[in-house]
């Protein structure tokens, strides 16, 4: 168990480096002059300036120099003649931001808590209901509750985020105002920046219950419920599908068999023996349902107006803001391949096969 972890634990730096070539060899898709446009605020009017500028970045440089640079950065000395550092991914340098007029890393420590805190409150029910309809349609093969989730399935699946997205502002806002899009209302915002309320971990929810604000903990609801139902009603049209399936190829395996004959209950038939070993593939599909949420989901964040990562680079994707896309794919990487550990480490301890291989 700890040789197949630690394997794992080796093979991370070789995936960052991975992402990254990846993604700095999209950007020299890009001629000089298009990146050049990157690193000034204003583009230059002639071909002088342009020039000057791809020499001052070294642009035409060999690609593994630029990517060395862009990686580690360049030291050089500043007006005082201290020797400081300009650039490196490596170093949380990922870039300044046209579009929110700040530094990426910043965009990343703003944004991605609100992500986070989403998240936190739709991994619960994105689970719990999707993978209980999948193992009751599947225990209950070709019943009413079976042809019905199988019917929710295809209807899920094929329907579009936004529009059901869109549908639900009219339903529970624009009619009613039940919930609210946005993140906070105002007057929580004014709270907040007064200094009047503490923030611990940043995560509007958690912090409101840890200031025992119930009315700041129920606004921050009012304002997550909607994306919550429409991230939880996409996905559980697809746990439905794979834990049924996989419930059902449990179910005639010889061991469950063997386990009704010897008279055991349905319930710890189903419970103790097949779901357990149903849950595999099931594993696998909560880890890319978590990455999608933490690495910011652009469309629903976007609908709703939600200032998550994603919403960020839905902004920046409109713009052009070729070095805040950058950014936060590196991130969204660096979230996928940590959430992979994740799995491949619970594989171990779900399936003892894994263990050996």
């Amino acid at each position: 168990m700890t040789n197949y972890i630690i394997r794992r634990l080796l093979m991370v730096p070789v995936l960052l480096a991975g992402v990254t070539l990846i993604i700095f060899g999209m950007l020299q898709l890009l001629g000089p002059v298009e990146r050049s446009a990157l690193y000034v605020v204003d583009f230059p009017k002639n071909e002088k300036q342009i020039d000057a500028v791809i020499k001052r970045y070294g642009l035409n440089d060999p690609f593994f120099v630029q990517y060395w640079r862009w990686l580690v950065g360049v030291q050089k000395p500043d007006t005082q003649g201290n020797i400081v550092r300009d650039g490196g991914i490596l170093y949380g340098d990922f870039g300044y931001s046209r579009t929110a007029s700040q530094e990426v890393i910043d965009i990343i420590k703003n944004r991605f808590p609100n992500t986070l805190d989403l998240a936190l409150w739709t991994i619960f029910p994105m689970l719990s209901v999707g993978i209980w309809m999948g193992v009751k349609a599947a225990v209950n093969q070709n019943k009413f509750f079976d042809q019905a989730a199988r019917i929710y399935s295809i209807i899920g699946t094929s329907f579009p985020t936004f529009v059901f997205g869109l549908l639900l502002l009219m339903l529970l806002y624009a009619n009613n105002q039940w919930f609210l899009p946005g993140k906070m209302s105002d007057w929580v915002s004014k709270l907040i920046y007064s200094g009047e309320f503490k923030q611990y971990t940043y995560l509007l929810s958690i912090d409101a219950l840890l200031n025992l604000r119930l009315d700041i903990f129920w606004d921050a609801l009012r304002h997550m419920i909607m994306p919550i139902i429409t991230l939880s009603y996409i996905s559980w049209a697809t746990f439905v599908r794979v834990t049924r399936s996989s419930m059902l190829e449990t179910l005639r395996m010889d061991y469950v068999i063997t386990a009704r004959s010897k008279g055991l209950k349905e319930s710890d038939v189903i419970n103790k023996h097949a779901r357990p070993n149903a849950m595999l593939p099931v594993v696998t599909m909560m880890g890319g349902s978590i990455v999608g949420l933490l690495g910011g989901v652009v469309i629903t964040e976007t609908v709703f107006n939600y200032p998550g990562i994603g919403k960020a680079a839905a902004d920046a994707a409109a713009q052009l803001d070729v070095v805040t896309i950058l950014g936060l794919a590196i991130f969204t990487g660096l979230i996928l391949i940590i959430s992979n550990l994740v799995v491949d480490i619970l594989y171990a301890f779900i399936d003892p096969r894994v263990r050996l291989s």
